[in-house]
């Protein structure tokens, strides 16, 4: 019988297991610039190759996001991590972007799978002292990785003559170690009947959680809608608006706001969730306003500034969001719940790139990337008074202690 890792160390290594499928999300943002002046293929035809990969996280989370709760983590991690070792191999010999977008199709069905099942184990194999750290690290690992992957590979497109089959071959063989690892953790699922029929697609949310999802849906939507402005239109922006071409730069601008909520996210989850989240949303409305001085004035560090503050601010607000729904979850309802809230995030993640790409041949880069950032402050704008309205009516509801004097 194979000897398990360790339980208490088990999780800090399933978030860096699960922060490599981010990696390697976030790796394709300066390598699809680098393609589309190398292959000729237009912005629409580039939107779509960003934004096919959260479609196929979407379908992945739709039809098998709660399957961990009836096969186990581990099986379900497992398939997860083939189908990404899969997709590295056909990124490493796409020939044209048709195979890249394939590619990417087949990386978001796998990171679909993820998701919920890393989200789950990672929880669930945390000490009971550890349980806030674990979801900060869990938050952290989908951030930071798009980040980091989109600086890394835009060092290397800059600096290495082959930068797609050195990023991809690296990320291989983290995914061959990966299923080593994952195959020694202990299960902490029992296996149940129900995992044939829970493929059934469908958008089920416990009663408990309802209300909270809800309110919480435009901080959602604004909070991805951010980082998938750097990751998916930047490189354009970068070319058209300063005449910037280099993998490096595109890189560092994709890198800023998802590294910086990465840290945030640590720090926020000192404070109670509901300010995190107030704040955050409040952050990113600050952060969309800033980068939009930036594109309207041809500014690039007003542009690297509202990274940054929008970058802070979703980390609280998504963490935050996160620490609102966890206590109102049973242990039976943790995988379809994480599954229902990235379904959310990564609507708000492609749907509106896609859009935007469809826009630029008619509009431009410019007029499309105020529109983008104008609809993304509405969202902003109504989660803070969402947020403000509830954390009032919460501060209300507190009872108050009188003392009697006897």
């Amino acid at each position: 019988m194979p000897r398990s890792t360790p339980s208490k160390s088990t999780f800090i290594g399933l978030a860096a297991v699960f922060a490599a499928f981010f990696f390697a999300a976030g790796a394709p943002t300066p390598l699809l610039s680098l393609r589309q002046q190398e292959w000729g293929f237009s912005a629409a035809t580039l939107s779509i190759a960003f934004s096919i990969y959260a479609i196929g996280l979407l379908a992945a989370l739709l039809i098998g996001g709660s399957l961990s709760d009836h096969l186990g983590r581990r099986p379900v991690m497992l398939l997860a991590l083939y189908g990404e070792l899969l997709s590295m191999a056909v990124f490493i010999f796409a020939p044209s972007i048709s195979w890249v977008i394939a590619a990417r199709a087949l990386q978001g069905l796998a990171t679909g799978l993820a998701t919920s099942a890393f989200n789950a184990a990672i929880a669930e194999h945390a000490p009971p002292h550890r349980k806030k750290l674990a979801g900060g690290l869990a938050g952290a690992s989908v951030a930071g990785g798009l980040g980091v992957g989109a600086l890394v590979t835009g060092a290397a497109v800059q600096f290495t003559s082959d930068a797609n089959t050195l990023i991809f071959a690296i990320l291989a063989v983290v995914m061959v170690i990966a299923v080593v690892y994952v195959s020694l953790t202990e299960e902490t699922v029992t296996p149940r009947p129900g995992a044939f029929r829970s493929l059934a697609p469908r958008l089920g949310l416990p009663a408990s959680i309802r209300r909270e999802f809800g309110a919480g849906l435009p901080v959602h939507i604004a909070g991805w809608m951010f980082p998938a402005l750097f990751l998916g239109l930047s490189p354009a922006l970068l070319r058209v608006q300063f005449g910037l071409e280099g993998g490096l730069v595109a890189g560092f601008t994709a890198f800023l706001g998802p590294f910086t909520a990465a840290l945030a996210g640590f720090y926020f989850t000192r404070h109670p969730a509901r300010h995190s989240t107030l704040a955050g949303v409040s952050l990113i409305l600050a952060g969309i306003i800033v980068v939009l001085v930036g594109i309207s004035a041809s500014w690039l560090p007003a542009i690297w500034i509202g990274a940054v503050l929008g970058g802070v601010g979703f980390g609280g607000s998504f963490g935050g969001q996160l620490r609102l729904i966890a206590p109102l979850v049973e242990p039976q309802q943790r995988a379809g719940v994480f599954a229902g809230i990235y379904i959310a995030a990564y609507l708000a993640f492609s749907i509106p790139v896609v859009i935007a790409g469809l826009l630029v041949p008619t509009w431009g880069i410019i007029l499309t990337l105020q529109a983008y950032a104008a609809t993304l402050l509405a969202f902003a704008a109504a989660g803070v008074v969402i947020q403000a309205v509830r954390l009032r009516r919460e501060a209300a509801e507190k009872p108050v202690l009188v003392s009697v004097d006897a």
